[in-house]
């Protein structure tokens, strides 16, 4: 098949370089965002708030990371992430959209979308696994579809993080020769650092259509992966205004009494050997 992009080629941009940030000051910072996530946590629960968040990008761009550090100090009932598979063929004759709208959030839920309904515009046309007229039709419908979820009430933010070929490559290296990286590398990733400029044109299109006011892409530069989750973090939490929601005074109730109760014997149960 044929892919009929639209614009010229074009790579993601070349960032220049900047000096390496101290582990000490981007644990410090994460730290304090990671603080801040809590509490717009605490915000969108309280408000009921729909919030959804899509990480989309190249191959090795650090999506995962950045998504593990939103995620990682949050109440997984609160804070959702949603990284689906390859469509069941019963899937594949549903509506594109179809099952991505049943991962959308209740009131009072915000879901990161690890890759999403975007799917259909990058990797399914450069890889052949649509046709040119699904292709063209979600460039049609996914600004529309969109603006639905807007009007809604959901808080629709979309993150592509930008990585140069340099970059990718590099990482893509480290994959290849780390035995707990390795699975990172998938067939479709190793297909798609055949077609670099493909995706680039590809990406190019895919603004052209969805880069609407409703919900705009925000893109991440992504070549150093430290400064990336921070500033993506940061952004992020300008993007839902929140306030403190204060916690209730608890005080710790008594221990119930242990009298009358007698354990079992130590030796009746199995333990895992300590081995450190």
């Amino acid at each position: 098949m044929t892919v009929d992009f639209m614009g010229g080629a074009s790579s993601d941009r070349v960032h220049p370089e900047r000096p390496k940030l101290k582990r000490k000051v981007y644990e410090k910072e994460l730290g304090r965002l990671q603080e801040e996530l809590v509490r717009l946590q605490r915000w969108i629960r309280h408000k009921g708030l729909k919030v959804v968040v899509i990480f989309e990008g190249r191959d090795a761009a650090g999506k995962g990371g950045v998504i593990k550090r939103i995620s990682e100090r949050l109440n997984s009932r609160v804070v959702r992430v949603v990284a689906l598979g390859t469509p069941s063929d019963r899937e594949k004759t549903q509506w594109w959209f179809q099952r991505y709208t049943a991962e959308l959030p209740a009131a009072g839920e915000m879901v990161l979308f690890d890759r999403s309904w975007y799917n259909r515009g990058v990797v399914e046309p450069v890889m052949g696994f649509c046709t040119q007229e699904e292709y063209r039709e979600f460039l049609r419908s996914c600004p529309e579809f969109e603006r639905m979820l807007v009007r809604s009430g959901i808080i629709l933010v979309k993150y592509w993080f930008s990585v140069s070929d340099a970059e990718q490559e590099r990482r893509f290296q480290a994959r290849l020769n780390d035995p707990v990286k390795r699975w990172k590398l998938s067939p479709v990733d190793l297909e798609g650092r055949t077609r670099w400029v493909e995706f680039s044109m590809a990406k190019d299109t895919l603004f052209a259509h969805t880069d609407i006011k409703q919900a705009p892409w925000f893109v991440v530069n992504a070549d150093n992966k430290k400064r990336a989750r921070l500033n993506c973090i940061a952004h992020l939490l300008e993007q839902i205004p929140y306030e403190d929601v204060p916690w209730k005074d608890i005080e710790l109730p008594e221990r119930q009494s242990g009298v009358g109760y007698v354990r079992p014997p130590i030796t009746d149960q199995t333990f895992v050997e300590e081995r450190y």
